[in-house]
Order: C-alpha cells, then sequence, then structure tokens
C-alpha cells in the first residue's frame, strides 16, 4: 500500500512537472511572431515527447474510462473523458497541419511541401481550439493543479524557511 502511494506520489510529482513544461512552452509556442518561427516550430514539435509523457501517465485512467464509458459513469468523468478526445484530435490536427505548412522543421529534415494556405488557416484555427479546450481542461482539473502545487511545490518550500526560522544564519 505505502509503495502504490509512492507510486502515485512520484507520478504526480512528474506530471506536475511534465504538466507545467508544457503549459510554458505552449506560451511561447503561442505567438510565433514573438518567439520567431524557427522556436515556435521546434518547441511545438518537442512538445510531443511531454505530450507522450502526459498521456503514458494518464494511461491508466484512460483505460478505465474507456471500459466503462458506455456503462455508470459520474457526469463530470464522461465530460472530462469527452474534453480529453477533443484535445487529442485538435493536437493531431494542430501537429499535422504545422508541419505541412512548416518553414524550419520540414526543411531541416530535408522534407519540400507546397505551399497550402488551407493548411494555415486549418492550423490557425485548430490553435485557436486548443485555447478554448485547454482552458476547459485546466478549469476542470483546477483542484488538482491547486493541491499538487501546495503538495509538492509549497509545502517544501514553506518546510525549508520553517527549518530555518530560529536558527542563526549569520554564523
Amino acid at each position: 500500500m505505502i509503495e502504490n502511494q509512492n507510486k502515485t506520489n512520484n507520478q504526480t510529482k512528474i506530471k506536475l512537472v511534465i504538466d507545467a513544461i508544457i503549459f510554458v512552452a505552449f506560451l511561447v509556442a503561442m505567438d510565433p511572431r514573438s518567439s520567431g518561427i524557427a522556436v515556435h516550430e521546434w518547441l511545438a514539435t518537442s512538445l510531443l515527447a511531454a505530450l507522450v509523457i502526459h498521456l503514458l501517465l494518464s494511461w491508466d485512467w484512460i483505460t478505465q474510462v474507456t471500459r466503462r464509458f458506455t456503462g455508470r459513469m459520474n457526469g463530470k468523468t464522461r465530460i472530462n473523458y469527452i474534453l480529453n478526445w477533443l484535445l487529442f484530435i485538435d493536437v493531431s490536427v494542430l501537429m499535422i497541419s504545422g508541419l505541412l505548412i512548416s518553414e524550419q522543421v520540414m526543411p531541416t529534415l530535408g522534407i519540400s511541401l507546397p505551399r497550402n494556405f488551407a493548411w494555415r488557416s486549418l492550423h490557425e484555427l485548430a490553435s485557436n481550439l486548443f485555447l478554448i479546450l485547454l482552458g476547459l481542461h485546466t478549469a476542470m482539473h483546477w483542484s488538482w493543479v491547486v493541491n499538487a502545487f501546495k503538495r509538492y511545490v509549497f509545502q517544501p518550500i514553506a518546510q525549508i524557511f520553517s527549518v530555518n526560522k530560529g536558527k542563526d544564519v549569520t554564523t
């Protein structure tokens, strides 16, 4: 039982770090005019690895809910599951369209693609939809985010300062 709790705690810590990386990277990648097209493309492409890790850490939940989806399940879990699928589909469209309009990644890999403005429009649409879906996803998981930050970030910092409280740090 303690071993399972430690595994869950470790997965939560890893997921918190991965999710924070995804969030910050997405903020940077979201505005290619500020970061530059090369940073936008390479950062977005590298986010695939972080997203795969996020999915793998959630795999038990995904498989359990998939098995139970047509059976009895509370509404919040069902909505969360559908929202996650919409995010997955949107990110897939976002990444594929991004690679098809790539000015840096694909040419660096020696792949030349014809210019097609339909892919650019689809990429922008998927990007805007991603903002909405990510906002909903974050809102549904807000208590997890707050609790994880309290437990794994704020409490350890508070403990560091409480250990040093009362000690003479000048010696």
